[in-house]
């Protein structure tokens, strides 16, 4: 296992003042990163420092703080631009999240390019907010949803997914790391294959960008959506990544404020990109938060820091799998960040509410993807998620807690 020193860990994860605190008399183990990572100093500063010294309206006020904070805002987007390598900073559309951000691209692309006929193809490990939108559309506008199945161990069903390209669909929409089986998809591979047959490609990021390397134009694909709440950054914020030529032939999605170029009664004009989709007044915090989030990232190597948690994920693997009657749910072959299990003769539920009082924070549940319940016949799941803050110790003590809790429901 590549290893952080004793320093260096207590260092980073000294920076984490939710960590060291105690949870019914003992110090918090949190494992639900995939719902929401905890938060650095250094972001919670930077919200602070933005609602005490800056605080104002952005793009509109010629006044001093209003430029200030419009340079802020302005000189996060082109960080935000530089971390996931957009060609340019504009391809970076501020959102809610994730959810916000398909919901976004469904709005507008339903009314120029999917029409009555047409399909859209998802898979069958979709967070909800990467099904239900692009559901709902097709149910609108009379087209198809396609569904590429998985497999035993939890992965796409990739010559099924090649069938399913030569039907034509008008865009495929998957998921870079699956949250409720930690699947790592080959979307590379897989926007390769889409754009052979000329559709273009959504990605849904939100589970990845805070445990690998993202490149946009290395991966090729024509969107990419990631929400700041599972990277350290604040809640409430996200992101729309999209090439210029679909920027530009997109129509807005909201309207009201800031979108807008000129207005009168009878038309109005609409903003260059990317204001174009930044309706209303922006959380401005929110996206300084995320700014301070990626230079946090940036203090360390993402190789390393991936393989540190690659280990930690491997070690609760292995120690988890002896206590008996434990089932993964899920078993791919490359894998981040999520261990989903149930054990024969208690329900998950059970063992998180039992898990939680002795300090060990995970998540039970269907976790926004129920046809992945469905397809693996499991009511829900007790769902491990890490982060690169997590120790060997605090896998230990999941380990333990689990052992405990299957104990007492038997």
């Amino acid at each position: 296992m590549t290893k952080f020193t004793a320093g260096e860990m207590l260092e980073l994860r000294a920076q984490f003042p939710a960590l060291h605190q105690n949870v019914y008399g003992k110090p918090l183990v949190y494992l639900d990163n995939a719902a929401t990572t905890q938060k650095p100093q250094s972001v919670i500063d930077r919200i602070v420092a933005y609602y005490s010294h800056e605080n104002t309206n952005i793009h509109r006020g010629v006044h001093y703080l209003s430029q200030q904070a419009t340079e802020a805002y302005e000189n996060a987007r082109k960080t935000v631009a530089d971390f996931i390598n957009a060609a340019v900073a504009h391809e970076i559309i501020f959102t809610r999240g994730t959810t916000e951000s398909v919901n976004l691209l469904a709005g507008s692309l339903k009314q120029f390019l999917l029409q009555e006929g047409d399909s859209v193809l998802i898979s069958g490990m979709e967070h909800h907010s990467n099904l239900v939108p692009w559901q709902q559309i097709c149910l609108q506008n009379k087209t198809k949803l396609l569904v590429a199945e998985l497999t035993n161990k939890g992965e796409i069903d990739l010559e099924q997914f090649k069938q399913l390209l030569s039907q034509k669909p008008k865009l495929v929409a998957i998921t870079h790391i699956s949250n409720a089986l930690g699947t790592i998809n080959p979307v590379k591979e897989m926007i390769r294959l889409a754009h052979d047959f000329g559709i273009p490609v959504l990605v849904d990021g939100a589970q990845s960008v805070a445990h690998t390397t993202v490149d946009v134009q290395d991966l090729d694909c024509d969107f990419f959506v990631f929400s700041g709440h599972k990277m350290f950054a604040p809640m409430g914020i996200g992101v729309l990544y999209a090439k210029t030529e679909w920027l530009e032939k997109m129509p807005p999605w909201q309207f009201g404020g800031e979108m807008v170029d000129q207005v009168s009664f009878e038309e109005t004009t609409f903003n260059q990109l990317p204001f174009k989709f930044e309706a209303g007044t922006p959380y401005v915090a929110g996206v300084l938060g995320l700014e301070a989030a990626i230079k946090f990232i940036r203090q360390y190597d993402m190789k390393s820091l991936e393989a540190y948690e690659n280990g930690i994920v491997r070690q609760a693997l292995e120690m988890l799998q002896t206590i008996p009657g434990m089932r993964f749910i899920g078993e791919p072959i490359h894998r981040a960040g999520v261990i989903s299990f149930v054990v024969d003769g208690t329900h998950p539920s059970d063992i998180g509410t039992l898990v939680d009082k002795m300090s060990v924070a995970v998540r039970t549940g269907h976790h926004c993807a129920q046809p992945v319940m469905t397809r693996f016949d499991v009511p829900g799941t007790v769902r491990a998620s890490f982060a690169f803050y997590n120790t060997e110790e605090e896998v230990e003590k999941l380990v333990k807690a689990v052992e405990k809790a299957v104990s007492m429901l038997r």
